[in-house]
């Protein structure tokens, strides 16, 4: 059986609070966590309000100290905004809080506009060092070597395991190289998920990581009892696409009609984003599940819900859920 996975953007609702989308993820990773789904991961964003997870290790304290068994990580952690120190003393930390139940995903985009990336930068180089950071951050969570001067307390000698999270050829490169799990981002980067599966796969490098290759490509889910549902409970995530395409990120807007809210090139540079989005009900998101399984052969599936309505949202997932049981019978 494919195992399932969430990747929760902590949405913050027209008319709610950063509190309320706390409140929300929480009993979502509750939610899922009974339903069977494996890893339950938050997203660094910053200036973005419509998405809560900013402080993403706080957020991940949150979950996991309200959950039991589910797997519980960044989807990710945008190391060049941060020292592989900090993140290592802050990732040990859950992990001595948590045990072995967190998962670390490094992301290379700053996660945010090129202002607030000034902002947050701790320094101002051009210098590409993430293949850098991602060695030093691993050699900080292993036993500490005779000479070694610095070390992450806590973190070290816990091996919190690693993934490198993508949207294009350079992570499945890098993920191949330092032999890590990779992520690929095809839920709003859907044009390199094929050629990077490929990239991945063929240069893979056993590691004392990882034996083999490990890929979990991300959709988006909008799954509803009629496709009809279905498809008023996506246009939240469109509208938001829209939004942020615009330069204006909001809040998560309530369903509504698009008709007259995006031009036809908006609407068409939408489609192409989310494109791999499965929508509909519980027939047609199994045909699509099982058609894009197929296409990438994917060893899981992390799926990213942006539902409007807290409870539509929880259906949606528990749709998911029944689906991938039913997958597994053939």
């Amino acid at each position: 059986m494919i195992r399932f996975s969430v990747l929760d953007l902590a949405p913050v609702i027209e008319g709610g609070s950063a509190a309320d989308a706390f409140r929300n993820s929480l009993d979502l990773a509750r939610h899922v966590e009974a339903l069977g789904y494996k890893r339950y991961w938050l997203a660094e964003h910053h200036n973005m309000p419509g998405i809560a997870s900013a402080a993403t290790s706080v957020v991940i304290g949150h979950i996991a100290g309200g959950t039991k068994t589910i797997r519980v990580g960044a989807g990710g952690v945008m190391l060049p905004n941060h020292s592989p120190l900090v993140i290592a003393e802050q990732f040990g930390t859950l992990a001595s809080l948590y045990g072995d139940r967190i998962d670390l995903g490094l992301g290379r985009a700053p996660g945010t506009d090129q202002l607030t990336m000034r902002a947050l930068r701790r320094n101002k180089t051009d210098e590409d060092t993430f293949p850098d950071d991602v060695v030093e951050l691993a050699h900080y969570f292993m036993e500490p070597q005779a000479g070694q001067r610095v070390h992450a307390y806590p973190g070290a000698g816990l091996n919190v395991p690693l993934w490198i999270l993508g949207s294009s050829a350079y992570g499945a490169q890098l993920a191949a190289l330092l032999g890590l799990p990779y992520a690929f981002a095809s839920h709003f980067a859907p044009d390199y998920l094929m050629t990077a599966i490929d990239l991945y796969r063929k240069n893979f490098r056993p590691s004392q990581f990882l034996e083999k290759p490990y890929f979990m490509p991300c959709i988006g889910l909008f799954a509803a009892d009629s496709d009809d549902e279905a498809r008023m409970i996506f246009t939240s995530q469109q509208r938001q696409f829209v939004n942020l395409r615009r330069g204006n990120p909001g809040l998560l807007q309530p369903p509504a009609s698009l008709e007259h809210y995006w031009s036809p090139a908006e609407k068409a540079g939408v489609e192409h984003a989310l494109q791999y989005a499965v929508v509909g009900s519980p027939p047609t998101v199994r045909a699509k599940l099982k058609q894009f399984i197929e296409m990438t052969g994917a060893d899981e599936i992390m799926l990213a819900a942006q539902i409007y309505d807290h409870d539509a949202r929880k259906r949606s997932y528990e749709i998911a859920a029944q689906l991938r049981d039913d997958l597994a019978k053939g």
